[in-house]
């Protein structure tokens, strides 16, 4: 049995979904502009430290997001940035896997808002140094489903230890952009949310 297959076609039920979902949305164009902007950005500064192993402010970026917007909106900017960088990058058959890896990174950080409205920067530091393992450990999963043979714990280990620098390298990367840059960005997109809030305020009425 082809388990990555199988789990590939389930990821592609699931985002097909996700859009149908986002296409019944009343989203306003400003808020639509807004995704695309921060799905861009997301995407294209993945580029520029792509000579830095797995060091890039895309996570950063997308958890940001998420935590400002929403869940469903960091879900989307994690979604649609992993198009726009693989675009310049190389898409495969781990795109799907990094769209979801990242979308979660968005969701999650949307839901952590829920419970902590006004988080310090070490706590944003460590919850974005945890996600570079968290995106890093779902994507050797899909290595290991997909590459790996024989399916054993010896294998599976195998597969995690030795990744292991390369997970750190994400990590530590995460926890700078977040310690340095976090705050500071929170603040900024809080802006562009309230005036888009106003926005649809003054419309409704």
């Amino acid at each position: 049995m082809n388990y990555g297959l199988i789990l590939g076609l389930s990821l592609l039920i699931l985002f097909i979904i996700i859009v149908v979902s986002y296409e019944r949305r009343k989203i306003s164009i400003k808020e639509i502009s807004l995704l695309a902007t921060l799905s861009g950005l997301a995407g294209v500064s993945r580029v520029p430290f792509s000579a830095i192993p797995n060091v890039q402010p895309t996570t950063f970026l997308v958890i940001i997001s998420g935590y400002v917007l929403g869940p469903f909106y960091g879900f989307m900017v994690g979604f649609i940035a992993t198009l726009v960088s693989n675009g310049f990058l190389g898409h495969g058959p781990w795109t799907p896997w990094q769209m979801l890896s990242w979308g979660l990174a968005g969701l999650s950080a949307g839901i952590l808002n829920k419970f902590f409205k006004n988080p310090s920067r070490i706590f944003l530091s460590i919850f974005a140094f945890l996600w570079g393992f968290l995106f890093d450990y779902i994507m050797n999963l899909w290595h290991f489903i997909t590459f790996v043979y024989p399916h054993t714990l010896k294998s599976f280990i195998l597969v995690y230890s030795t990744s292991f620098y390369f997970d750190l390298m994400h990590a530590l990367g995460n926890f700078g952009f977040m310690y340095f840059f976090g705050k500071d960005f929170i603040t900024i997109l809080k802006r562009f949310k309230y005036r888009l809030n106003f926005i649809k305020e003054e419309e409704e009425v």
